[in-house]
């Protein structure tokens, strides 16, 4: 078991992506912090990993605001003692042509996007550089990477968390802690629902003529979290079906 021992903070924990990450972390022998809004989804989630043999723990989070990520740092301490991993993975995805955005949308995107991973990952980082080791993965997009249209926030919001990937590698690898990012393609999960055609779509512009599942995601987020990744700083690993690769 590569995580074995080990603390992971998984955000938007409670399904999808997040959750496919927390339950292959938790066969790989982490203890699992399952962070989301949806109390009863997450303790589902806890539910299935202790099923499974692991371990886990729900903790109620609303990521736009510094208060409550204060007091989920808090409350990971509390429970835990530390916290080796954070998986910055809740991320809002609205598509729309840039003229329709309005005001909210943009503050909702931007909110739960880069303020959220970026207040819990200046909670979380000193601790980690303190003790000289810690893993932050970023869950990020190709499309912060090309342009897509009807995907100008969205890409934008997702290029800032590549671009503080790169600048907490920068600040925090002297000290043992490794950041870096995955970038997916369009991905199925419970918050697509709706969006299979214009995904499907988009699918077939890339070289796996496929949408991710979340399981496509797993094998990359474990391999970053574990000591395999110990000289691997504010990379990028496009896990996007070749995307990138035209």
């Amino acid at each position: 078991m590569r995580l074995q021992g080990k603390t992971a903070l998984v955000t938007g924990a409670t399904s999808g992506i997040g959750q496919a990450i927390a339950e292959s972390f938790a066969r790989e022998g982490a203890q699992v912090i399952i962070a989301g809004r949806n109390e009863q989804r997450g303790k589902l989630v806890v539910d299935t990993i202790r099923t499974a043999g692991g371990s886990a723990t729900f903790l109620a989070a609303d990521l736009a605001s510094k208060t409550a990520i204060d007091r989920l740092v808090k409350d990971a301490y509390e429970t835990f003692g530390l916290v080796d991993i954070l998986v910055n993975n809740a991320g809002v995805y609205p598509f729309a042509p840039t003229p329709q955005v309005d005001e909210t949308t943009f503050d909702t995107v931007i909110t739960t996007n880069v303020k959220g991973p970026f207040f819990l990952a200046a909670a979380l980082l000193p601790h980690m550089a303190e003790r000289g080791s810690g893993k932050v993965i970023n869950i990020t997009t190709a499309g912060a990477h090309v342009g897509v249209a009807g995907a100008a926030l969205y890409g934008a919001s997702k290029a800032a968390l590549t671009l503080l990937t790169k600048a907490w590698a920068a600040e925090f690898a002297p000290n043992g802690v490794n950041i870096n990012a995955i970038a997916l393609a369009p991905t199925i999960t419970p918050g697509t629902v709706g969006m299979e055609e214009i995904l499907e779509s988009m699918a077939q512009g890339i070289p796996a003529r496929r949408v991710a599942q979340p399981s496509d995601i797993v094998g990359a987020a474990i391999y970053l979290a574990s000591d395999e990744a110990n000289y691997v700083h504010g990379a990028t690993i496009p896990v996007d079906g070749g995307m990138l690769a035209i």
